[in-house]
């Protein structure tokens, strides 16, 4: 994945009301009920046995070995409180929007005979919630991380260097080269 999309995720990770469950037998409990009871797709989601899972679930094992732990959690995170996540997604595509703090490297295209050589910097904006329901929208239908960096250089553009429309009419931002992204709503 890429590094917005990753952004994406970790944001909606931060909208869980409740911890996700802590032990192995219990994080693979929850992975199995999640999949509709069936051992077998998790055991294939998890590169393991069909036998672990269920020895996991019967809590015959206690302590997944750190790469199983880190598949296991990463499994659970990602499907843990859905409802609450879509809920969240909503208020930020609606009225609430969504916050990005980037450090990344922006130039700039403006009127004819006139450019700035890209530089880094770092930004913090709060983006309408027309550009957050643009994002989820290209998510969701699995756009490449190009077009997610696009549509985040497309809201920096035009609400932290155009000033909505209020200065440097014209102007076409670049964003590459990005160090970090993190997204909040």
């Amino acid at each position: 994945m890429g590094i917005i999309q990753d952004s994406l995720d970790k944001a909606a990770e931060h909208t869980a009301t409740r911890p996700i469950p802590k032990s192995g037998p219990a994080q693979m409990r929850f992975l199995v009920r999640s999949e509709k009871g069936s051992t077998r797709a998790v055991a294939e989601l998890l590169g393991v046995s069909q036998r672990t899972v269920e020895r996991y679930v019967k809590a015959q094992i206690k302590r997944p070995r750190k790469d199983l732990a880190a598949r296991i959690e990463r499994e659970v995170r990602r499907r843990w409180q859905p409802r609450v996540r879509e809920r969240a997604k909503k208020h930020a595509a609606t009225t609430g929007g969504i916050t990005i703090e980037t450090r990344a490297r922006f130039g700039f295209t403006a009127a004819p005979g006139t450019t700035d050589d890209g530089r880094v910097r770092r930004i913090t904006q709060h983006l309408p919630p027309a550009y957050a329901a643009r994002l989820f929208d290209a998510q969701t239908v699995g756009a490449t991380e190009r077009q997610l960096q696009d549509i985040a250089a497309e809201g920096l553009q035009e609400i932290y260097f155009k000033d909505q429309g209020r200065r440097a009419d014209g102007l076409l931002v670049e964003f590459t080269d990005i160090d970090y992204v993190e997204l909040d709503f």
